[in-house]
């Protein structure tokens, strides 16, 4: 029989993971891809799998993820802060999910929102902009669809102007003391910046 899944109300929030140990349980190429995110955030990533991808051998060649080449125990996520699974086997998936949640780390099992205490979005970046989109576990197929037009709004060219404001803003607040008109100053920025956004934003056809 079906199970209706509970509904969660999640917190959104962007975590610091610079220097962060994180532990991939898997070594596929859906574990590359969460990989990938975890070094560029700046996280310290161990992969726990008796055999990874290429694409995990390389950036394990370059110094970027430890490897333990073996199926996993209950003690290797005891130094993470984060921790994923992402292999093809419910069982072991389970396991490092309860596992985890015993040990109060953060866990994310991939494509199953129930045995998981957080989500990852589909996310895009513009330069400083980062826009992240959550179905709360319900489609992700439809968050990536919004990610999709979102990108299409918010092309390449808004990293510079958003990269103009900040600095255009600093320079402000550097320079006018007064709140009320430092405050209209960086008004005027943003509107000026979202006016060139709408400018150059795509146009539907009539």
């Amino acid at each position: 029989m079906d199970t209706v899944e509970e509904k969660k109300n999640y917190f959104p929030i962007f975590l610091d993971l610079t220097g962060k140990k994180c532990v991939v349980v898997g070594g596929g190429s859906v574990a590359e891809r969460k990989c990938e995110a975890l070094i560029k955030a700046g996280a310290d990533v161990t992969v726990v799998a008796p055999m990874i991808t290429k694409g995990l051998k390389d950036v394990h060649a370059k110094g970027q993820i430890t490897h333990v080449k073996r199926d996993y125990k209950a003690e290797d996520i005891d130094p993470a802060f984060l921790v994923i699974a992402a292999t093809d086997y419910e069982e072991i998936n389970q396991k490092v999910a309860e596992d985890a949640s015993a040990a109060n780390k953060l866990v994310n099992v991939v494509d199953t929102p129930a045995l998981c205490n957080y989500i990852t979005p589909a996310v895009f970046q513009r330069g400083l902009l980062t826009v992240a989109i959550s179905t709360g576990g319900a489609s992700p197929a439809i968050a990536k669809e919004i990610r999709e037009e979102l990108q299409k709004l918010y092309g390449p060219e808004f990293a510079k102007r958003l990269e103009n404001v900040k600095n255009a803003r600093t320079k402000v607040i550097k320079e006018i003391k007064d709140r009320t008109e430092r405050s209209k100053a960086i008004k005027e920025i943003v509107s000026t910046m979202r006016g060139g956004r709408r400018e150059n934003s795509p146009r539907k056809s009539k």
